[in-house]
């Protein structure tokens, strides 16, 4: 499994001056490069690289920055082409795919450059590294870090690190290989409901982040939304300096959970559902104040942190289909919109039954990840399996005891939320 570890670099004022210049050529490279590959379709690494090679090489790079600015190029390009392919850019015709597509990809002057080991070596005991630059190669940069991030960057540290220059700081992402540990078989699932008002309700009735965070998310809505209003040079400044505050916020919460709910699962020996959630922002309709929390919050990097952390422990991970999750009874399995008097509030219309409402879904993601994990489980025998999770004839056998019993399976016929 490849991890990321940020460290930061103490460079000089003449050494900050050579990266300086380094990127903004580099970055300068990247957008003639790019030109040409939009002007002549070729966006394939090695067609990149030998189309634009000998003119990155006389505007004054050496031979590995040359090809490392070549793919940087050609992998902008199959991100934008992924992003075409999932209709993040919207419709065919539409206003922001045709900008989109319409224009080469562009690379702001500082933006983030790869090194292999060709053109950086890390000295460990030291703490330093040496990079190439424009100004010649540059030795003895100090780095900082963490003593665990320390111990995984001397054990695993393996292939490319990204120079990165942020808020007047200069980092070093580097690359580390680390094995892949034994995934155990689940001894059943814990079911994770992502929501708005609490951002992470688990199936065992732990419910993470509601009036604290939401008081601090809106305070900074009001607070931005206040600045940009006002649009004055000191409030176009505050608002520079508060831009990543709220993302660093969101991110720190989203580790915290994410740890919690992993720790949960190991202690408990269960895998962990979630719901696969890719294109909620264009299927879900909501009000409009309810539109700024959706689309300001990261449940996307929840997932992922998730996801990453408990392939480092070991934990299965299983994503279900969320469709009718918040309105199904785990007890009965009825379905119906009624069933959800108001936002906290699950009472089943069919058998009386009574819960919190995102407890109650997370329970009902919980069965369909058994379901899916039976699925999978069966499909390796090479067994005929069912189509839908909520099918599964094992799946509501299978809840922990202290779960309320189940009596009826959901309907076939539901549809796609």
């Amino acid at each position: 499994m490849k991890v990321v570890v940020p460290v930061r670099l103490f460079p000089d004022t003449a050494q900050q001056a050579a990266l300086r210049e380094t990127l903004t050529l580099c970055n300068q490279a990247a957008n003639i490069a790019s030109a040409e590959a939009h002007r002549t379709g070729t966006t394939g690494k090695n067609a990149l690289q030998k189309l634009t090679y000998s003119r990155l090489k006389v505007m004054g790079l050496s031979a590995q920055p040359s090809i490392h600015v070549a793919r940087k190029v050609a992998g902008a390009y199959a991100t934008l082409k992924a992003n075409i392919r999932a209709g993040n850019l919207g419709k065919p015709g539409s206003k922001r795919r045709r900008r989109a597509e319409g224009k080469p990809v562009s690379f702001r002057r500082h933006a983030a450059q790869p090194f292999d080991d060709r053109c950086l070596s890390w000295q460990m005991p030291a703490r330093t590294v040496s990079i190439w630059t424009v100004a010649g190669r540059m030795t003895r940069i100090r780095f900082g870090c963490s003593e665990p991030q320390y111990v995984t960057l001397l054990a695993h540290r393996h292939g490319e690190s990204d120079l990165v220059h942020r808020d007047g700081m200069w980092f070093l992402h580097a690359t580390c290989d680390i094995p892949d540990v034994q995934v155990e078989e689940p001894d059943g699932f814990l079911g994770v409901d992502l929501g708005i008002a609490n951002i992470a309700t688990t199936s065992e009735g732990r419910r993470y982040c509601g009036k604290a965070l939401s008081q601090v998310r809106h305070r900074n809505q009001r607070l931005r939304a206040k600045l940009q209003k006002v649009g004055t040079k000191s409030a176009k400044r505050l608002l520079k300096a508060r831009r990543r505050k709220e993302a660093r916020f969101a991110a720190d919460t989203n580790h915290v959970i994410a740890k919690r709910i992993v720790t949960e699962a190991e202690r408990t020996g269960s895998g962990i559902a979630l719901e696969n959630l890719g294109g909620i922002r264009d299927r879900v309709r909501l009000r409009r104040p309810q539109r700024v929390t959706l689309h300001s919050w990261a449940f996307a990097q929840l997932g992922r942190f998730i996801t990453y952390k408990a392939a480092r422990a070991g934990i299965t991970v299983v994503h279900v289909d969320p469709a009718y999750t918040s309105q199904e009874c785990n007890r009965c399995g009825h379905i119906d919109r009624k069933n959800r008097p108001n936002q906290h509030t699950f009472s089943c219309t069919s058998c009386g039954f009574a819960e919190h409402a995102d407890v109650n879904a997370a329970r009902n993601i919980a069965v369909r990840g058994i379901a899916s994990w039976a699925a999978v489980s069966r499909a390796e025998r090479g067994v005929n399996i069912p189509a839908r999770y909520g099918h599964d004839p094992q799946a509501r056998s299978l809840k922990p005891s202290s779960w309320p019993s189940s009596t009826r399976r959901p309907s076939p016929h539901v549809r796609s939320r």
